[in-house]
């Protein structure tokens, strides 16, 4: 096999990881009940918990892409016929919405223009026309560059006495995130986008209403089930799926260690360093950084000539959207930064596709060099290909706002 080009990832997902993750996963294997693995375990429970600002008892990692942690939560949750409620804002919205309806839940929704969000108090309204069981939520739309405000809708969905479950795959580590605080019954996170880990699990916390539901439906399977498993009554349906069983992996993550499935240790190994990292830097300096580096870039694309899609309050700083000139082939764009600079950027799906540019700056890859290399090789591939644009006006406004920032700083 040919070695791999060395890329500059500034896409939505997945994104550079950390050095110091990569040589974790690299390590030798322990097996999955080696008292030294099953510390490492605990200590990345306790990790997540301090991610996702709870208290909750239940905070671990699905085994599989973000998406399983979607299927894993909802699949335990949703019984037949339940009502869900979606509010749609992106293409993720759109996810949730397939999950629930595979699992025959009653899903009923509401839709707004993409790039732009709900008016907080619209969807309250919904909640308490609607009255569902669960309302299942994105905060952070990669597909528009988009974060929903929360903290209501959470503090609503609690006084209806509905489970309020989130989609925080884009946001968590990136972005405020608070699970106790905005009243989040679940939620769902990623590896491969602020947390600078490589793809391949989903952190994900759930608090003791969330679990009460869960235990209802617990059947262990029979492979592994004592005299006591197979006798406790349960009064839910059971859940559909024996891998994403949130019940058994409960017990897989606790004290008792079911031998539920073989856990995939080198990426615990990643997750564990990547959030001790995380958490070394703190989660305000590492949303401020997320920040500082977005406004430079920013302020780079403006002075190319080029416009935001998003730049209104609900900007989601980890993702920036450019609105793709007209008559301009947008895949090509980015094809020609790839071959000629390995600088990855991405396009976005449904009616957005091949209308908007998405550059991430998350985790490992929000980075000044890499802001700088983006512009430099988006100015480029514009000029080459003959679009109108204000040549060597991007790095330098780019550059322009860090010297500025310094002189704030030392002033």
């Amino acid at each position: 096999m040919s070695q791999l080009a060395k890329r500059t990832i500034m896409t939505p997902g997945p994104v550079e990881a950390e050095p110091r993750v990569l040589r974790a996963m690299s390590a030798p294997i322990l097996g999955q009940f080696d008292p030294a693995f099953t510390e490492m375990m605990n200590e990345t429970m306790d990790m997540l918990r301090d991610l996702f600002q709870t208290k909750n008892q239940w905070a671990f990692p699905i085994d599989g892409t973000s998406r399983s942690g979607l299927e894993a939560v909802l699949t335990s949750l949703i019984e037949p016929g339940d009502r869900v409620f979606v509010p749609i804002y992106g293409r993720f919205g759109h996810l949730l919405v397939e999950i629930c309806e595979r699992l025959d839940a009653s899903v009923h929704t509401m839709e707004c223009e993409w790039g732009t969000v709900f008016d907080e108090n619209d969807v309250i309204e919904e909640i308490r026309k609607v009255k569902p069981k669960i309302v299942a939520c994105v905060h952070g739309e990669t597909s528009t560059g988009c974060v929903m405000p929360l903290q209501n809708i959470g503090k609503t969905c609690r006084e209806e006495d509905c489970l309020f479950v989130v989609d925080a795959v884009a946001t968590i580590g990136g972005v405020e995130f608070k699970v106790d605080d905005w009243f989040i019954d679940a939620a769902i996170g990623g590896t491969q986008k602020c947390l600078s880990v490589p793809s391949g699990m989903a952190p994900i916390t759930y608090n003791s209403r969330a679990e009460a539901i869960i235990s209802k439906r617990k059947k262990v399977e029979r492979g592994i089930a004592t005299d006591q498993d197979q006798t406790t009554p349960f009064s839910g349906s059971v859940i559909r799926s024996n891998y994403f069983d949130l019940s058994q992996l409960q017990d897989y993550w606790s004290p008792r260690r079911l031998n539920h499935h073989t856990e995939a240790t080198s990426m615990i190994y990643g997750l564990h360093e990547g959030l001790r990292i995380l958490l070394d830097e703190g989660l305000e300096n590492r949303f401020e950084r997320h920040i500082f580096h977005e406004k430079a870039l920013m302020a780079g694309i403006k002075a190319m000539g080029l416009d935001l899609f998003v730049e209104h309050e609900y900007k989601l700083p980890v993702v920036t959207c450019i609105a793709v000139p007209n008559g301009v082939d947008a895949d090509a764009v980015r094809s020609f930064m790839l071959t000629h600079f390995g600088v990855e950027i991405a396009s976005s799906f449904g009616p957005l596709h091949g209308k908007i540019w998405r550059i991430g700056s998350m985790g490992y890859s929000c980075r000044k060099e890499n802001v700088l290399f983006a512009l430099s090789a988006l100015e480029a591939a514009l000029l080459y290909k003959e679009v109108p644009v204000h040549s060597g006006k991007a790095v330098q406004a780019a550059l322009a706002y860090y010297e500025s920032a310094v002189e704030n700083v030392h002033s």
